[in-house]
């Protein structure tokens, strides 16, 4: 939708966000006073009704609503809203039934002819015989429930002046005249649209063609991501002005490379052409900066990648599918709350799925998503459990124990269907309807079954359950935190009896590893890092394993990466799991920016799509252990700072979102002569308390440390020698030291060691 008042546009882009109407229907709503003035004032709108049965969105009816609400001087107040008496624009210049791409209706083609519209169409002196009488919608109001979007709405965050990378004449189709083609670069792959302003030539069409990548001879590819596709552009017919500027309406793109035809003069980058970047308006808190231009370029290109992921919703890619996933999502929020204002996104994520959940508990693959189509009828189990990890995830990191109450009993179905198809034998779910995926992209786990069985294969696998054990843990806790004690205890008792069954059945005691299912002897670094970091490897034998997936060849992909990374990081083995980080060499992230990559790819390999923010989490990973800043506590109201000073590594410095504000932390290495020695700063926001632990390299470092807050020591020979302003208390825990401290801002340095 856009709204205008008086010509002039109201409002962001991306709105209202995509759900489903007849269960809610999101408006939004603005301040419009300093548009209006005495005298006549017009309203005027375009609305764009995707429809057609497509993927990600639910159909409805087209039409538009709108209501101004105006309170005058002298305190009365007047309401002016849609009805039969507002017009209709005969002739639009919007061309309809444009193709999409892959019948997945987010983006279509914007086929935009310039002559069909007077140029005084929102404004009050346009003339009223070119219009027709507005009819009503045929949309039963008890039918879509109304609902204030909270979502903030997309917002152009940045303008690209791309460069000119080729020029060339072609022939033309059917013995047309040579059409001059002309191919910019953005730079980087971007979420938003072109903006064109170029002197008019009547009739002339103007195309403009996007991908990510180049044909062999320098032109565009027909792709979107690894997809063949003939209907990734726009284009725009011209009116004939001195100067026309146009850019589109309604869909957003994502592209590298746009490809210009139709216009027969050279484009002046930047003030012909330029790229407008745009994302959901949240605002950006977290930061993060070191020594290693590697590490920075990966946090940048991780960033970079979750605002293309998030334009009126959260979407897996911003080309190929811009679909909305539970698991995707999950995965996106480790990066997403630690640098962003996100809250209203990744609950819109669990409000979507709460309204499409499933007579049976269960979720579509995707939503919003007309589910009813044959095409659609998609699901994926694995993703349906990730609605409690990242229900927990939000919780957690807000505190507010309201969302708990507002999704449980959805969370309750949906694990209470997946604990009900239990194989009595094995006490483990069997492998069920839908598309079993444990890892991704190019998955290397054994499920124990053909895939091209799967509908009438019944071995239970090891990612499932493991998931299960999680979301059925999680259940517990939220329940004993909302009151329903009985069912925590329930809960909790049904953890343990699939932890035992996992173990159990799952679990080569002989060596000491998971197998990737009941079907398989297959064991995977994947697979044990899964379970090592949900905590279900057995106590004697959790070393080894962890000493088994640090030193085996990286065989996870990026679902399972993020388990594997945490696995590490809180098990002793931070050495390995920065090396996977931080290596340029395949596989790995690190990889993807040693060959120019500006964004993340969907998995180690060139060959798919190279902006998918499910890879974003090395962001977060650097912040969270690196600089070492997590939470202790529900919604940050106690904090843990616990550097890790990985070798090579000479400062850094990080902030992280939190609900009191950024919580900002950083560390810097001594001099050569002294490379244990360091500094810390730290910037607590008030409200909040923090532990800050410091590292020590060898078992006497406690005793030798001298510490001192802006010169003042407060340790020295093992013991308290002093006091500083906001510290609650240092104390010696086996090898490491640990401070208590309240809110504020510390200049902290260790030496001795």
């Amino acid at each position: 939708m856009r709204l205008f008042i008086d010509g002039s546009r109201i409002g962001g882009y991306g709105s209202p966000a995509p759900t489903n109407p007849e269960q809610r229907k999101l408006y939004t709503a603005y301040e419009v006073t300093s548009y209006l003035r005495p005298g006549k004032v017009c309203l005027a709108a375009i609305a764009h009704y995707l429809g057609g049965g497509g993927q990600n969105y639910v159909d409805g009816l087209p039409g538009f609503r709108l209501q101004l609400e105006v309170i005058y001087e002298d305190g009365s107040s007047e309401t002016f809203g849609t009805d039969e008496s507002w017009q209709i624009v005969q002739e639009i210049p919007h061309a309809c039934g444009t193709p999409y791409q892959q019948n997945r209706r987010v983006s279509a083609i914007e086929d935009y002819d310039a002559r069909k519209l007077d140029p005084a169409w929102n404004r009050t002196d346009f003339a009223a015989e070119a219009c027709l009488q507005a009819v009503p919608s045929g949309i039963p109001a008890h039918r879509w429930p109304m609902k204030r979007q909270r979502l903030q709405e997309g917002a152009e965050a940045e303008l690209i002046v791309p460069s000119l990378v080729k020029q060339a004449l072609t022939p033309g189709d059917d013995g047309a005249p040579e059409t001059l083609r002309q191919v910019f670069d953005a730079g980087q792959i971007l979420s938003g649209w072109p903006r064109i302003t170029l002197p008019g030539i009547s009739g002339t069409t103007i195309r403009l063609r996007y991908s990510e990548d180049l044909d062999e001879h320098g032109f565009v590819k027909h792709h979107v991501s690894n997809e063949t596709s003939h209907h990734y552009y726009d284009q725009y017919k011209m009116r004939g002005d001195e100067l026309e500027t146009w850019q589109p309406d309604f869909s957003y793109k994502a592209f590298r490379y746009i490809e210009v035809t139709g216009y027969p003069e050279t484009i002046r980058p930047g003030e012909q052409l330029s790229l407008v970047l745009a994302y959901t308006g949240m605002a950006e808190l977290g930061s993060f900066d070191s020594s290693d231009e590697l590490l920075n370029k990966l946090y940048a290109a991780c960033i970079r990648t979750q605002k293309n992921n998030v334009l009126g919703q959260i979407v897996d890619c911003p080309h190929r599918e811009q679909a909305q996933y539970l698991a995707d999502s999950d995965l996106q929020a480790e990066t997403l709350l630690y640098n962003f204002d996100a809250r209203a996104a990744l609950e819109k994520v669990l409000t979507d799925f709460a309204g499409g959940q499933l007579d049976d508990g269960t979720f579509p693959f995707v939503y919003p998503t007309n589910y009813d189509k044959p095409d659609f009828k998609l699901q994926i189990p694995e993703w349906d459990l990730h609605f409690c990890s990242l229900l927990w995830k939000l919780y957690m990191h807000t505190g507010d124990d309201r969302l708990i109450l507002r999704y449980y009993d959805t969370a309750k179905r949906m694990v209470d269907y997946y604990l009900g198809i239990r194989d009595t034998n094995s006490g483990l779910v069997p492998l069920d309807k839908g598309w079993h995926i444990s890892d991704w992209p190019y998955p290397s786990v054994d499920h124990g079954s053909n895939p091209q069985e799967q509908e009438t294969s019944s071995a239970p696998f090891a990612v499932q359950n493991m998931k299960l054990h999680l979301a059925v843990d999680v259940l517990s806790r939220m329940a004993g935190l909302i009151g329903r004690d009985r069912d925590a205890a329930h809960y909790d008792a049904e953890a343990r009896l699939l932890r035992e069954a996992i173990v159990e059945r799952l679990y080569d005691s002989a060596a000491r590893r998971f197998r990737s299912g009941l079907g398989t002897g297959q064991i995977h670094q994947g697979v044990n890092a899964l379970a090592v970091h949900l905590g279900l490897a057995p106590a004697g034998d959790a070393a080894d394993i962890v000493d088994y997936i640090a030193n085996s060849p990286w065989e996870s992909r990026t679902v399972l990466s993020l388990p594997l990374l945490r696995a590490l990081f809180e098990n002793g083995q931070g050495e390995a799991a920065y090396r996977l980080i931080s290596k340029e060499s395949y596989p790995g992230w690190g990889y993807m920016i040693s060959q120019g990559a500006p964004t993340m790819w969907e998995g180690w390999d060139d060959i798919e799509s190279h902006c998918h923010a499910w890879n974003g989490y090395p962001a977060r990973m650097l912040q969270e252990y690196v600089v070492g800043i997590r939470s202790l506590s529900p919604g940050f109201a106690e904090a843990e700072i616990a550097p890790f000073m990985p070798e090579g590594l000479s400062h850094v410095k990080a902030a992280v979102a939190t609900p009191f504000g950024a919580l900002s932390a950083g560390w810097e290495r001594g001099t050569q002569e002294s490379p244990n020695e360091y500094r810390l700063t730290l910037q607590v926001p008030t409200a909040m308390k923090a532990k800050l632990v410091l590292p020590m390299f060898k078992p006497e470092d406690c005793h030798h440390a001298v510490i001192r807050i802006s010169d003042v020591a407060i340790w020295a020979n093992g013991k308290v020698c002093g006091q500083a302003a906001g510290i609650l208390g240092v104390q010696q825990i086996e090898e490491r030291l640990e401070l208590r401290i309240e809110s504020g801002r510390y200049d902290l340095t260790v030496t001795g060691i």
